[in-house]
């Protein structure tokens, strides 16, 4: 793996400006204590998350973000995480919040996935949405 990085690509139409998403998240992997990590962000509508889901999971529901990790080691972090621009903008009406904040915490929910956090349960979603909470404000 070369230098860390975290890469956004684009299925879809959008008009967000990853550069501060970037260094946000790589402020997060300082926080958690990664020090080796690379990480690409699909932004996609909500039918192809569908179909990943489905593709992958057997899984036949909408969802936020699907995350592959690609880890060959312990000691670093890999991943593909496919996430749907619908579902965010739906669940921040939803949930009213702002877009930028649901999507900043679709995107580190899935940083939290490859580092061993699982939801599970509600005790471990519970955990997760904690440490959440506490990766928005940096």
């Amino acid at each position: 793996m070369e230098d860390n990085q975290i890469i956004f690509e684009s299925q879809v139409e959008h008009t967000i400006d990853t550069s501060p998403l970037e260094k946000w998240l790589n402020r997060v992997m300082v926080s958690l204590g990664v020090s080796n990590f690379a990480i690409t962000y699909v932004l996609v509508s909500d039918e192809a998350l569908l179909e990943i889901n489905r593709k992958y999971l057997d899984h036949d529901y909408y969802t936020d973000i699907v995350t592959f990790d690609m880890s060959d080691t312990e000691e670093t972090v890999e991943g593909d995480l496919f996430v749907s621009l619908d579902r965010i903008k739906d669940n921040a009406s939803n949930l009213s919040v702002s877009f930028d904040t649901e999507l900043k915490r679709v995107l580190v929910h899935g940083v939290l996935h490859l580092v061993g956090y699982d939801d599970k349960d509600e005790k471990h979603q519970a955990e997760m949405r904690k440490k959440e909470d506490e990766l928005l404000s940096i």
